[in-house]
């Protein structure tokens, strides 16, 4: 009797290139003036005790801000974000990223700085409103 395999752990990265997890390692180290604001609120568990992590590879992009927890991606959109050739790439990203089971909630770099708290209180609204995902995931 052959013992059944053990359960898939939840796929955090989806076959992220290791080049990938080297370019996030770069942005990481060199993060915009608006990804270090939001950063300082975000780390350490500081939003509701939630886990997030900083420039997260996952499948063949890198996300700003990424809790697994709740697989929700955090993104934060410069100026060129707002280009037709651009909008056109996030919302094709968009929908692969949820196609892997991840919510991608967007903010601009100008609601970041203008109202933190306010960007602050939608992201921890959206990640209580999310169930938890389940360990075979």
């Amino acid at each position: 009797m052959k013992t059944p395999p053990p359960e898939p752990k939840p796929r955090m990265h989806h076959g992220a290139k290791p080049k990938l997890f080297e370019y996030a390692r770069k942005h990481r180290d060199n993060p915009t003036n608006t990804e270090s604001i939001l950063w300082e609120a975000l780390r350490d568990k500081r939003l509701g005790n939630y886990k997030i992590r900083r420039q997260h590879p996952i499948g063949k992009y890198i996300l700003d801000f990424y809790c697994h927890a709740k697989r929700l991606a955090i993104e934060i959109d410069g100026g060129y974000h707002f280009r037709t050739e651009q909008m056109l790439h996030d919302e094709t990203r968009t929908e692969v990223l949820k196609e892997l089971g991840v919510t991608v909630i967007r903010f601009s770099n100008e609601a970041v700085e203008r109202d933190l708290s306010a960007v602050v209180a939608d992201i921890l609204t959206m990640l209580d409103s999310i169930a938890a995902i389940s360990p075979t995931v």
